[in-house]
């Protein structure tokens, strides 16, 4: 059997080698490439080959700090919910896959010298990747957190919004009855919506790490995997909003959807609704058959998501462990918040 070896690739390598299924939106070169324009550190693309056949691909921000490295994957404060490795077995064998996995993951590490006890190292993994066992041989840390995923695959609407809790189904029938519009918008909507989001964490005295110019240029460069929901009065006035972004799997919900009442009606499951409504009639790629509505780490915004009906479904953390690292970790956290 051909050996591993990991090659570090350009942003053209990595589209040639990445798979149509199983990835994150920021997985893909358009927001990859933003990603590389506005990350404090030096983003890094790496496949593990065996031959000429890519097996594996991890993307990694690293900076280089006074006192050691620093590698993620996302990067902190830059809004990506998850990223992490690509693991790509050619075989469906599970002891195959194993070995790929293991070995893969034993190649990027020793690439970037985890091992360093001045390396800080963190990887918020896809939902796909199931298998962080590699991480813990490797003596990291090993976290399960969760997203609520709704599958809207070969469901009608009327089944969908059957599936929902009573409330919920009331509060949206409710916003109908309203006298407003939903519409999409562009780059000038993301801003409402920008706007809109920054505001509400000011008022919660919560950092807001994210600055327009990125999510401007990745509205720009994602085009079709970016759409921008946007509630108005008649008038025109701006209410509430969503930008949602989509891989090749499913559409997330990535800012926006502040609480907002309008005529003492709450509207924003409604915005929600029609997110939900356009991936099962008019998706932006056919193979779209999700909504992930993110937020099922934080208690408070858990009693609402569960009201959807979606899947509880668990991804992976892996970080540097020890006591050497704790501090830097916890400067992480409050980053990444």
């Amino acid at each position: 059997m051909a050996s591993m070896h990991i090659e570090e690739l350009t942003l053209d390598d990595w589209s040639r080698a990445l798979p149509s299924g199983g990835i994150e939106v920021f997985h893909t070169p358009s927001a990859l490439s933003v990603v590389a324009d506005h990350a404090p550190g030096e983003l890094r693309l790496y496949g593990g080959f065996k031959g000429e056949q890519a097996v594996g691909l991890f993307p990694v921000v690293v900076q280089e700090r006074p006192v050691g490295r620093a590698v993620f994957s996302p990067p902190p404060g830059m809004g990506i919910p998850r990223l992490g490795p690509i693991v790509m077995p050619t075989s469906p064998k599970q002891r195959k896959q194993e070995r790929v996995n293991r070995r893969f993951t034993e190649a990027v590490l020793e690439e970037l010298d985890v091992d360093d006890s001045l390396t800080l190292f963190r990887s918020i993994c896809t939902a796909e990747y199931t298998d962080p066992r590699p991480y813990r041989w490797a003596d990291m840390d090993v976290e399960t957190k969760f997203t609520y995923l709704l599958d809207l695959d070969d469901r009608s609407p009327d089944d969908v919004r059957r599936s929902f809790s009573k409330s919920l189904r009331r509060e949206i029938g409710d916003a109908e009855e309203l006298d407003l519009r939903i519409e999409r918008e562009g780059v000038d909507g993301a801003r409402s919506v920008y706007d809109a989001t920054r505001r509400r964490y000011e008022e919660q005295d919560r950092a807001f790490s994210l600055e327009w110019s990125y999510v401007r240029d990745l509205v720009n460069r994602l085009d079709e995997r970016a759409r921008v929901y946007v509630a108005r009065t008649p008038e025109g006035r701006f209410l509430t909003g969503i930008t949602a972004l989509y891989s090749d799997d499913a559409g997330y919900f990535w800012q926006g959807g502040t609480r907002t009442t309008y005529e003492n009606v709450e509207i924003n499951s409604l915005v929600h609704w029609q997110v939900i409504r356009d991936i099962i009639e008019d998706p932006p790629i056919d193979s779209v058959t999700g909504y992930d509505l993110m937020g099922a780490n934080t208690e408070r915004l858990c009693q609402y998501k569960s009201k959807f009906g979606a899947d509880l479904v668990p991804y992976y953390v892996t970080e540097s462990s020890g006591t050497g690292m704790e501090v830097a970790k916890r400067a992480y956290r409050m980053v990444a918040k």
